[in-house]
């Protein structure tokens, strides 16, 4: 008994690590339903940046789009997310992983938009971070792991908007 009970556990465990195979492969990232870019962010004209290196590599993988932008006085990126994903991820994460000191800043709340903050310190370098995410009925998420469990539970769906703002923390 106790060896029929070894082997269906360990069949139950190839058929879990198999399943994600047998799904397909998923559809081309922001294929379906791009609306294009903003030209302006809070009343203030938007000018494309060119993507990163690093940025270029997370978006092959990303399903959605990855923009850069400049208002002249921060830096916007935004992302447009098509299906609820894990690689949608805080900025805090990226910060973090170029070598920054992080603090966290309280939820401002500014008409009516709830945005999650933190500041970023490497060096001379000092940025003010802070970011949310949208849906088109309105409902937003200031918590990417928020975010994802709506995703989750069906209380939300894409496309989605994810907004990040940094400016100098000199300005």
């Amino acid at each position: 008994m106790k060896t029929f009970a070894v082997m269906a556990f360990v069949a139950a465990c190839a058929v879990a690590a198999l399943a994600p195979l047998a799904a397909g492969k998923p559809p081309a990232p922001g294929a379906d339903g791009f609306p294009g870019w903003p030209a302006s962010f809070e009343g203030a004209p938007l000018t494309a940046l060119p993507l990163s290196p690093i940025e270029e590599r997370f978006q092959q993988n990303f399903p959605g789009r990855v923009g850069r932008f400049t208002d002249g006085r921060r830096e916007v990126i935004l992302r447009w997310v098509a299906r609820g994903s894990r690689k949608l991820h805080p900025a805090s994460d990226c910060f973090k992983a170029n070598g920054y000191a992080l603090a966290a800043l309280p939820i401002s709340v500014k008409d009516g938009q709830r945005w999650s903050g933190f500041s970023a310190a490497r060096g001379q370098q000092k940025f003010e971070v802070r970011e949310r995410i949208v849906d088109a009925a309105g409902a937003q998420w200031s918590d990417v792991s928020a975010w994802y469990w709506a995703v989750q539970l069906g209380q939300t769906a894409g496309p989605w908007w994810a907004v990040t703002v940094a400016r100098s923390a000199d300005q």
